[in-house]
């Protein structure tokens, strides 16, 4: 899987890095906690179209949105095909995750997280077979016409 796909595997990885260093940092220095954050979502909410917007909300948009690539990346490696693949990993991935949380400073593992991810993960994983359709119709489309081709005297009569 990781040797047909050389570069999607190094872009995986990489967002898997980017996401392991916003969720495994230890809270102190994490960069959810940062003053930055607090100071958007309060300048958000002056407006009264966001005043529901909350941390607690907004942390879980931010959960579900982390794992959309994830699902799409995981997804896009064990194809479509295989796609409740890509659901159960993004599932243990962050089930690994909430797990190693117990044991990282100021990090609470959180059931509503281990739900979030998971929800951005299956989004990611519809995405990714609305936008790779297509191809997968063009590539089914194909291989039965080689089927056929290699098949001439499969019994079937002419139509006409």
């Amino acid at each position: 899987m990781f040797h047909r796909h050389p570069f999607l595997s190094v872009l995986t990885f990489a967002y898997l890095g980017f996401v392991g260093w916003v969720t495994l940092t230890p809270a102190s220095t994490a960069p959810t906690g940062s003053d930055l954050v607090l100071r958007v979502l309060a300048r958000l909410q002056r407006h009264e179209e966001l005043s529901w917007l909350t941390y607690d909300r907004a942390e879980l948009l931010a959960n579900i949105a982390l794992f959309v690539p994830v699902g799409v990346f995981l997804l896009l490696l064990v194809g479509t095909r295989f796609w409740w693949v890509a659901g159960i990993g993004g599932f243990l991935m962050t089930s690994a995750i909430e797990t190693a949380q117990r044991s990282i400073p100021g990090r609470v593992p959180d059931e509503r997280d281990l739900l979030a991810n998971t929800v951005g993960a299956l989004v990611g994983i519809a995405v990714g077979l609305v936008l790779t359709y297509p191809a997968s119709r063009r590539r089914a489309r194909a291989a039965r016409a080689r089927r056929a081709a290699s098949h001439p005297a499969s019994g079937r009569l002419p139509v006409g």
